[in-house]
């Protein structure tokens, strides 16, 4: 039996977590909202979001202005002059102009318009909408990218909220261990190690609990910023509906897997580079080009709206035109876009293989996360009787202390393993979601 000075001692080891286990409650102060709210926010504060729409709009001003290319262009001008100084006489003499020299008061009218050119403003206008196509692309895949990363730090919140409550109760546990401890202790049939291991369990659920509780402000944090909010945001403590364990139809993902937006997007910049190169070879066809201006000039300061009318006239010209040579211009212009659409063509290929990757290891990382939780729950529900059974055993003297940690360090590795399970569930679902671009049911 230990000495009194030894129970003493240990009795004050006991005592002095008191203080640590009297943890202070969460004080984060951040306003929960639904994952759905989450993701739709990022939608519309998102810089990604923003820019990609920004592109669409863009690219469908293109559009219109590759269509533009195909009417006339106007102008029309109206001018007047009075002329004062001097001037040449016929016989060359420097003569002043008279000093009631009268004002000229002109009127213009301009219009061109290519007749042909090769075809590279329809292909422009091919072109510009295969842009529009890519950027359309590109804003869906920017949009389940935000929702993928939203739902990350959703998700995170929400591993971190569980990894709390399970700190709690390996804090709880390692409590009620100690209190054991103290009355073993006090009856002189434990060591005084037994009672420094139970301070020791106490000071790491505290520690676990520490680190549950920093983890949910950082990725609060980290969400607050991806859905653009002032005040700090955070997951919906209710909002842990899981859908892991919803069977998911791979052959429907894959047979879906064509329209993924990486690849839409892809397919419509070859088209696009495979336009450029038509458009490349049309300087090696001639250019008609058709104008027509009328002008007017008189003395009249109505521009022959009133009084004396001014005298017009009116000139056609058809310009038909051929570069013989541009030094190399057009060759090097055709050889640079024959490049990048065989390099595009190539990321189509590599977008493909990369999408049927994608598809197969989150496919593989989402049924081996719901297995996972499946073996871990029964592995949870054996290790909390195993712990039961052991903490028993240590209070009638039939274990050591070392089982009963042992069992502890088990059970809280089953809590472990199978909050990361569901967030891999959440994550792997998440990531398909991103790839084919559409919500799973």
């Amino acid at each position: 039996m230990p000495s009194p000075a030894v129970v003493r001692a240990a009795v004050a080891l006991l005592v002095m977590p008191a203080a640590i286990m009297a943890q202070a409650p969460d004080t984060l102060a951040a306003r929960p909202i639904p994952l759905r709210e989450a993701v739709a926010l990022a939608e519309q504060n998102g810089l990604a979001a923003i820019q990609a729409r920004g592109q669409t709009r863009a690219a469908a001003s293109g559009v219109r202005a590759a269509r533009g290319a195909l009417l006339p262009s106007a102008t029309i001008s109206l001018g007047q002059v009075n002329q004062s100084g001097e001037r040449l006489d016929a016989q060359g003499r420097l003569v002043p102009y008279l000093a009631t020299q009268p004002w000229t008061y002109s009127t213009g009218l301009n219009s061109t318009v290519n007749l042909f050119d090769g075809g590279r403003r329809w292909n422009e206008v091919k072109r510009s909408r295969y842009d529009v196509g890519a950027a359309e692309a590109n804003e869906v895949t920017q949009k389940y990218s935000l929702a993928l990363q939203v739902k990350t730090q959703y998700y995170a919140i929400l591993a971190a909220r569980e990894a709390e409550a399970a700190a709690q109760a390996q804090l709880q546990q390692a409590q009620e261990q100690l209190k054991t401890s103290i009355v073993r202790t006090r009856a002189g049939v434990a060591t005084l190690s037994d009672s420094l291991r139970s301070v020791i369990a106490v000071g790491n659920g505290q520690l676990a609990l520490i680190t549950a509780r920093n983890n949910v402000r950082v990725a609060s944090a980290a969400l607050t910023r991806l859905v653009g909010s002032e005040s700090l945001v955070t997951a919906q403590p209710s909002d842990t509906l899981d859908r892991g364990l919803a069977p998911v139809d791979s052959a429907a993902l894959a047979s879906v897997l064509d329209e993924a937006p990486t690849i839409r997007q892809s397919e419509a910049q070859l088209a696009s580079a495979q336009a450029t190169v038509k458009s490349a070879k049309t300087p090696y066809l001639p250019s008609v080009d058709l104008s027509y201006s009328r002008s007017g000039n008189g003395f009249s300061n109505t521009y022959g709206v009133t009084g004396n009318p001014l005298a017009y006239t009116n000139n056609f010209n058809i310009r038909l035109s051929y570069t013989l040579f541009n030094n190399f211009q057009r060759e090097d212009a055709l050889t640079r876009a024959e490049v990048t659409a065989d390099v595009v063509q190539a990321q189509v290929r590599d977008a493909k293989l990369a999408a049927q990757q994608t598809l197969v290891q989150q496919l593989a990382a989402l049924r081996s996360a719901q297995q996972r939780i499946v073996i871990q729950q029964a592995t949870l529900d054996a290790s909390r009787e195993d712990l039961r059974v052991q903490q028993q055993r240590y209070a009638l003297g039939a274990s050591t202390l070392l089982d009963v940690l042992t069992s502890q360090s088990t059970l809280d590795a089953a809590r472990s393993a199978l909050i990361q399970a569901r967030q891999d569930v959440r994550v792997a679902r998440a990531q398909l979601e991103a790839l084919v671009g559409r919500d799973l049911p």
